[in-house]
């Protein structure tokens, strides 16, 4: 037997699910003093490159002898940079009550989203009952020279560049940027992690490069007969850690 039971709907609120995009920080160590200063040094001079993004801190990173953090210290320098923590993970048991005691909820089975597919893999079938994903937002081109502290960001996008970045000058994308013109400045690909991301010149001769936080100074020189000549820059991983690769491209 079936039998149906009326229900009341409450007419002030609705209770649904819902999904949260969140920026995570892996936190490999419990120097505060030490992520402020390579905070600065990444961010410093990118103001609005974060605008109250809600963030995961992931502690999985951290080692096991890892002692106490300062999360009221850590939630407000993460503030200073225009991001509000909200979750933690990932932390011995006293960290995580540390954390819970600090206001940030414990998220056990989040998990960071992996890296695009390239190519050569094909994309997952979308459920069918999945609605469309929204168009992307096509690349920022710049067309005019960008000259010493000036300062371009791709938000969620990649970046052209039909002109000279003269030194000093900083291009910033969270996708692929490609320089039709000398290089000369900072290039930043891959902002927000993306490690898919890659860089484009038709002369290299950069201060900078950096993909998804992996950087490479003028301090280290160019390899030999790579210095002005077209190149691609991507992101390889290692068994000792992710390195730039250069490759000079086909004229």
């Amino acid at each position: 037997m079936t039998v149906a039971l009326q229900a009341t709907t409450p007419a002030t609120f609705e209770i649904k699910s819902a999904n949260l995009p969140l920026v995570a920080l892996l936190l490999k160590s419990t120097d505060l003093v030490a992520l402020a200063r390579e905070l600065e040094a990444r961010f410093g001079d990118i103001p609005d490159f974060f605008d109250q993004d809600a963030l995961m801190v992931d502690l999985s990173p951290l080692p096991e002898a890892a002692g106490d953090i300062d999360f009221a210290a850590l939630i407000s320098l993460l503030g200073s940079y225009q991001l509000v923590p909200l979750t933690a993970k990932g932390g011995s048991p006293a960290q995580m009550a540390a954390a819970l005691q600090a206001g940030l909820l414990p998220v056990p089975d989040a998990h960071l989203v992996p890296p695009r597919p390239t190519a050569s893999a094909p994309p997952a079938p979308a459920p069918a009952a999945a609605p469309a994903p929204a168009a992307p937002l096509g690349a920022m081109v710049i067309d005019k020279p960008l000259r010493s502290g000036q300062q371009v960001y791709a938000r969620g996008r990649d970046l052209v560049v039909l002109a000279m970045v003269n030194a000093g000058a900083e291009v910033i994308a969270d996708g692929h940027i490609h320089v039709y013109a000398p290089l000369r400045g900072k290039a930043m690909a891959g902002a927000r992690g993306n490690t898919e991301a890659r860089i484009f010149s038709l002369a290299l001769e950069a201060e900078l490069l950096s993909i998804a936080g992996v950087y490479r100074t003028s301090e280290h020189p160019l390899p030999p007969g790579m210095a002005g000549k077209p190149t691609q820059v991507r992101l390889v991983p290692g068994d000792e850690g992710d390195k730039l690769v250069m490759n000079v491209m086909a004229a």
